[in-house]
């Protein structure tokens, strides 16, 4: 029976890149060394076969794990207790019989000492026990001077500090031969990152539009990296740096993005580019032919490129780019949002974009990309989903803290999202389903054939006005009540009686304290007369809305609706799943490009005479005549009640309140009443002025 083998997992170690400790998942099993990048979730692998050496050495603060590839390349993972020192020397010895022998470095701190090269790796020894190492991938460039060779080195972004050159004294020797300057600078340029276009490219691809970096490049893909040359600036991207391949369709189902993660990203000075996004047309075919045979194609990429290419251009890239890098291409699962493409519209840091939910994660485009892995978020939040307005907000929240908010989402992907986040089992903090606007039609059906629900309710209330202005609303305001007690306008009415009593008992020969007591008397009564009710305690009954006669006749259609009809059926047979409103684009497009529309023409001037006929009947036969509504009342006569008037005891006059009708009649009539007011006064005085005279004619005679 064979003996399982066991594994060992560690999740809180790191590897050293580019002077830099960088936190990995590390596995160990009996098929090889498997790391997995924390923040980026780049997955690399080291075969069994594939290893060399195997050492345990003392780093700062902890222990470490230093593995030597036949490659030549040197790995070095960090953050291990001692007590895991004897668990991983079985596991070498029981896995892949190699035995892991503690290893020293000096720290006499000499600068003097003896250059080793080992495969990619030079070592810098002080008395036979090695001080440091330096990896010879993270060369970018070498210089030489007399006696002199200076290294520099690629910067690492994330670290807080980086090596940037190193220099090596190397003296002169006697002896005939090579120059030790030049044989130190070819050794160390061998195994050097530096990346030099020798040969011819495998493919290249013109003037492609490429939206980060902006402009158009020149895509030459050789077998070591990828070149992308423009008329400003040109970048050299090597296959070991590329991440991950994305292939997204566009919104407008005619395009595609090709996205392309990095890390290290490319830089342009100060700025950082950590993906390309190549955006191509639909409709580009293009073909290629590789320069390699089919055995090299077998060797070198294991039948993942074919020598020939043909097809649309957006493929035969992402063909190469699979092929170069032997990555995998995502594409969107199964989602699909409210237009009928995975992709959803949305804001990012006030920028528009488009949202993808894939397999493992979320990816936005493109101003700035944003990826998010499924294992980074914490929670997903839906705000401002319960407004009565026409959008929502996507909120993620990262375990770091972070929270990446996607606004401006229309409310008719809100379902769809929903599902989604629910069937991945990501945790959402507001549960409950959004509420619906008061007005259902404005959300409900997005495919309606009016795109905008504002502009058809409005539409919907202009015909409601229309077919209502036949009537005459004969609706009486029942708040308007002066002859009840306790009404505003009764009591308006009441102190307006007062008042004008008050000035005739003046004048009909009252003293002044008779009138300063019935004065204070009329004062005494207002303040303890209780106040009318407000229209918060009484609301104001409204309108009732006039019901649609349904034998008036409808308006006649016009010739492009009458077509659209007839036609709707075929459109949806040429254009399987297709929506509403897709289809109102695709109507308004056949019907531009319709030359003869006679016919269609001739039944709408038909519909619209049948249409004036129906109501020219209509109208005879009493249609749309004003008449009384269900709930009009007589017009009532309301008379205010005499008030007495001061110590002269006169009654004023009556009043009445009568229909519209009356009203405007009166308002004619009161230039004629205020006529005959000013002639009754006139005649009065002179009264007055004839009896004054004769009495005094009659004192004058005693």
């Amino acid at each position: 029976m064979k003996e399982e083998v066991p594994v060992l997992e560690y999740s809180d170690v790191c590897i050293e890149s580019r002077g830099s400790m960088i936190p990995v998942r590390l596995k160990l099993s009996d098929q090889g060394i498997t790391y997995r990048n924390v923040k980026t979730g780049k997955v690399e692998s080291l075969n069994s076969s594939d290893i060399d050496v195997v050492n345990w050495q003392r780093l700062a603060g902890s222990y470490g794990l230093r593995i030597f590839a036949e490659n030549g390349n040197l790995y070095r993972f960090g953050g291990f207790k001692e007590s895991e020192q004897s668990k991983l020397e079985k596991f070498f010895k029981n896995t892949y019989s190699k035995i892991m022998s503690e290893k020293e470095f000096s720290v006499k701190g000499w600068n003097y000492g003896a250059a080793k090269f080992e495969g990619a790796v030079l070592t810098f020894d002080v008395g036979s026990i090695p001080a440091f190492e330096v990896p010879l991938n993270h060369v970018s460039g070498c210089t030489t001077g007399k006696n002199e060779v200076t290294l520099e080195f690629h910067q690492h972004d994330d670290a807080p500090i980086n090596l940037v050159e190193m220099r090596f004294h190397i003296p002169s020797t006697e002896l005939a031969g090579d120059d030790p300057v030049e044989g130190f600078q070819q050794r160390v340029m061998a195994k050097a990152s530096v990346i030099t276009a020798t040969g011819d490219a495998l493919a290249i691809f013109r003037e492609v539009q490429c939206l980060t970096p902006r402009g158009r490049y020149d895509i030459k893909i050789y077998p070591t990296f990828i070149q992308l040359h423009g008329k400003t600036f040109d970048f050299k991207i090597p296959v070991t740096t590329v991440l991950r391949l994305f292939l997204l369709p566009h919104l407008d189902q005619r395009q595609h993005f090709f996205v392309v993660s990095l890390d290290p990203p490319i830089k342009q000075g100060q700025t950082r580019y950590p993906y390309l996004i190549l955006l191509f047309s639909g409709d580009d075919m293009d073909h290629i032919e590789l320069p390699l045979t089919e055995e090299e194609l077998q060797d070198k990429y294991e039948g993942r490129l074919d020598k020939e290419i043909s097809g649309l251009q957006f493929e035969i890239i992402s063909k190469m780019f699979k092929g170069i890098c032997n990555r995998k291409i995502v594409t969107p699962g199964n989602f699909t949002g409210h237009s009928g493409t995975p992709a959803i519209s949305c804001s990012y840091k006030a920028a528009a974009g488009y949202l993808y939910p894939l397999e493992r994660g979320l990816i936005y485009v493109h101003k700035p990309p944003v990826h998010i892995r499924f294992d980074e978020i914490s929670s997903v939040n839906f705000a401002r989903s319960g407004s009565t307005t026409r959008s929502f907000d996507f909120e993620v929240e990262l375990k770091n803290g972070a929270i990446n908010t996607f606004s401006s989402i229309e409310k008719g992907e809100y379902n769809r999202l929903f599902d989604y986040v629910n069937q991945k089992k990501l945790r959402i903090k507001n549960r409950g389903k959004m509420e619906m606007g008061s007005r259902k039609d404005d959300f409900d059906d997005s495919d309606a054939d009016e795109p905008d629900p504002y502009m058809r309710r409005v539409r919907e209330e202009a015909k409601d006005r229309d077919e209502g202005d036949d009537d005459e609303d004969s609706s009486e305001d029942e708040d308007f009540a002066p002859g009840e007690e306790g009404s505003d306008v009764a009591e308006e009415y009441d102190s307006y009686a007062g008042d004008s009593s008050d000035s005739g008992g003046d004048s009909d020969g009252g003293s002044d304290e008779e009138g300063d007591h019935e004065k204070k008397k009329k004062k005494e009564k207002k303040e303890k007369k209780p106040k009318s009710k407000t229209v918060s305690e009484k609301p104001r009954k409204r309108r009732q809305k006039k019901e649609k006669d349904e034998n008036k006749p409808k308006r006649p259609q016009s010739a492009y609706f009458i077509w659209l009809n007839e036609h709707r059926e075929e459109i949806k047979k040429e254009n399987p799943g297709i929506s509403i409103t897709e289809i109102s684009k695709v109507a308004g497009q056949k019907w531009r490009e319709l030359k003869d529309r006679s016919e269609w023409e001739e039944k709408a001037v038909k519909a619209k005479r049948e249409y004036e006929d129906a109501m020219k009947e209509y109208k005879a036969s009493g249609g749309g005549s004003p008449a009384k509504s269900k709930g009009s009342k007589s017009p009532k006569k309301v008379v205010v009640s005499p008030t007495k008037a001061g110590s002269g005891g006169g009654f004023k006059s009556k009043e009445f309140i009568e229909d519209s009708d009356s009203s405007s009649e009166d308002s004619e009539d009161k230039p004629l009443k205020k006529k005959a007011k000013k002639e009754e006064k006139e005649e009065s005085e002179e009264e007055e002025a004839m009896s004054s005279n004769a009495s005094e004619e009659e004192t004058g005679s005693e």
